[in-house]
């Protein structure tokens, strides 16, 4: 135990991957964390890492050491949480993984009306669209859409999520709008990547009819975050499909427009994610809590904002109009 401030030092640096970064982040000076980390080398008789002016590697040793120093720590804090659940204090540090488009939009107002409940807890927001590796980078919660395959998560069920096609009410004055998947190659899409390549098969349903419509990647606009094709949405620089959870106050706004609301685009309902082995600290507990309220408060007020089209009725009206 003596050491562990050191060990912490080690942790950090190789998170960061940087030691003056770790240093700051514990509150010491590139000097002082230097001549700790000497110190736990040491003690090891070990190099850990393999330092340059620019890079800082850990060495085989370093690595091996890194993995025990984690589940030391990671045992340590759960033992810490634990005792204070017998205490009932909700305080200290939540570590929140959320995708970029819901943590800003939405979550971080959840998170200021929790910390007026419970003062005495902090956040570490970290905005991504890519699934965090939640052992690695010590997240306590992340908020994903869809349920992930790693068994060493717990997934709980939090809200549904409806996912829909929408675009800026000047694009759809431009250009018109589409009536079925089958139309949309005559349109502008925006496609959102993910860690296994681009998402740009759409599949739609109306009713037993299913439809798929596959954008082709040299024409559309692409990237790796939310909040980014939200914005090209806006812009009018056409189609996306959006989780209704992101785009609920442009829909209200008049921002946004829902487009062929007949068609239903599968849904990806959403989740927390912690560790399966770990315990549930006080505060985490208490956050799922609080979230799972917020959700349920909620989505039944996004589910209003799409238009309930009743299969076929909206193909028949058009029918009447041309006719």
């Amino acid at each position: 135990m003596d050491n562990l401030g050191d060990v912490r030092l080690f942790v950090e640096a190789a998170r960061l991957g940087s030691l003056s970064a770790a240093g700051r982040k514990l509150g010491l000076t590139p000097a002082a964390a230097s001549a700790r980390l000497a110190r736990l080398e040491a003690e090891l008789r070990a190099r850990l890492f393999d330092r340059t002016t620019r890079q800082l590697r850990l060495t085989d040793e370093g690595r091996l050491y890194l993995t025990c120093s984690e589940h030391a720590l990671r045992s340590l804090d759960d033992a810490k949480a634990a005792l204070q659940e017998g205490q009932n204090a909700v305080r200290g540090k939540v570590r929140i993984s959320a995708t970029s488009d819901f943590g800003r939009n939405l979550l971080m107002t959840w998170l200021d009306e929790f910390r007026a409940r419970y003062p005495d807890v902090r956040f570490a927001l970290m905005l991504t669209d890519s699934l965090s590796n939640l052992v690695l980078e010590d997240i306590d919660l992340a908020i994903r859409f869809g349920t992930p395959q790693d068994s060493s998560l717990v997934a709980r069920w939090l809200a549904p999520n409806r996912r829909v096609l929408c675009a800026s009410p000047e694009y759809l004055a431009r250009c018109g709008e589409p009536h079925e998947p089958n139309d949309l190659a005559r349109f502008d899409c925006i496609v959102i990547g993910s860690a296994a390549g681009p998402v740009n098969e759409w599949r739609f349903a109306r009713g037993d009819e299913t439809q798929t419509y596959t954008v082709p990647l040299d024409r559309a606009l692409e990237s790796t975050d939310g909040e980014v094709a939200r914005q090209w949405a806006l812009c009018g620089y056409g189609l996306a499909v959006k989780s209704i959870w992101d785009v609920a106050d442009d829909l209200r706004a008049g921002r946004l427009k829902t487009v062929m609301p007949e068609w239903r685009y599968p849904d990806a309902p959403l989740h927390a994610l912690y560790h399966r082995n770990r315990f549930l600290a006080p505060r985490v507990r208490a956050l799922l809590d609080f979230l799972s309220e917020r959700f349920a408060q909620t989505s039944g007020e996004l589910e209003a904002l799409v238009p309930c089209t009743e299969p076929g009725v909206a193909t028949q009206s058009r029918r009447r109009k041309r006719l």
